[in-house]
């Protein structure tokens, strides 16, 4: 008797394995699991390739005025704008020469750049923090403002606390309103001109003589038309401008002002020209900015 009920508590057990088995077999096909809770661990680097960059940018040229900022950082705005046009009169302490802001960064550096734009800064508030080869590290919109302010105004880092540089980064957020963060802002900086000619400089002093003195200065010092371009009251030797790459790409773009017209070879040899003359050396200057 009790081995009858040991058979047929075995029969039991094997028949609802059977039946388990089946019912299993039939719910798998409607049923992936894999769906319900599994979590994939992606690499950083599998993660840009699936990315990729060849996306278009969802975003357009549509920098906000700065008289249209909100009531609470209007006055902040408005000062960084006009210490970008009018550096000399809003923010003459960390000075060390007669150019402005404006000068490289047209209108407050609210162009979009390119063929007679200048160098645009809609979009900066949006880029930075970002790498630099020259720091060979992350440098957020404070450092890189006191960059320019150290070489291409020859003058003094402000402090990050200071009522102006609070202003200058209000301001180039406000501008760079409506760009994503990092996104690729395609009218930011200056591309670099493709060319295997060897400047001269000989053909580039003669060039200026002829097309830039006029508002330059025959010794390019400067006149009320134009900044100088060398000398004492010029931007110094580790300014950007100082390198013929970007000095012959920014000539090539905008100059003569308004009525670019420079071959690649004109620019790069007025660019070699201007570049090798004597200016200021930088030194960088402590204890003011961050």
């Amino acid at each position: 008797m009790v081995k009858n009920k040991l058979l047929f508590a075995l029969l039991l057990v094997v028949a609802f394995a059977i039946v388990g088995a089946g019912l299993s077999l039939v719910f798998s096909r409607f049923i992936k699991f894999s769906d319900t809770g599994s979590v994939e661990t992606v690499t950083p680097e599998k993660i840009v390739s699936q990315q990729g960059h060849s996306a278009k940018p969802d975003f357009a040229f549509n920098p906000p005025a700065p008289q249209d900022a909100p009531t609470d950082i209007k006055d902040a705005v408005l000062l960084g704008y006009n210490i970008l046009t009018n550096t000399r009169k809003y923010a003459a302490k960390y000075v060390g020469n007669t150019l402005t802001c404006g000068n490289c960064h047209f209108k407050g550096g609210m162009t979009e750049g390119g063929k007679n734009g200048g160098l645009s800064l809609v979009g900066v508030g949006a880029a930075y923090p970002k790498f630099r080869k020259r720091q060979n590290y992350a440098v957020d919109l404070v450092s890189r403002t006191n960059d320019c302010f150290q070489r291409s105004m020859n003058g003094s880092p402000l402090p990050a606390d200071s009522r102006e540089m609070m202003a200058i980064v209000t301001y180039y957020q406000w501008i760079s309103k409506g760009v994503p963060i990092y996104a690729d802002v395609p009218w930011l900086g200056v591309k670099q001109l493709k060319s295997a000619y060897k400047p001269d400089a000989v053909k580039g002093k003669q060039l200026f003589m002829q097309k830039c003195s006029m508002c330059h200065g025959a010794n390019g010092q400067g006149t009320l038309a134009a900044p100088p371009l060398w000398g004492k009251d010029s931007f110094n030797d580790g300014a950007g401008m100082a390198k013929l790459d970007n000095f012959s790409a920014f000539t090539h773009l905008n100059m003569p002002l308004g009525n670019p017209d420079l071959s690649i070879e004109d620019a790069l040899n007025v660019a070699l020209f201007v570049t090798t003359e004597p200016r200021p050396h930088f030194a960088e200057k402590t204890g003011q900015g961050s």
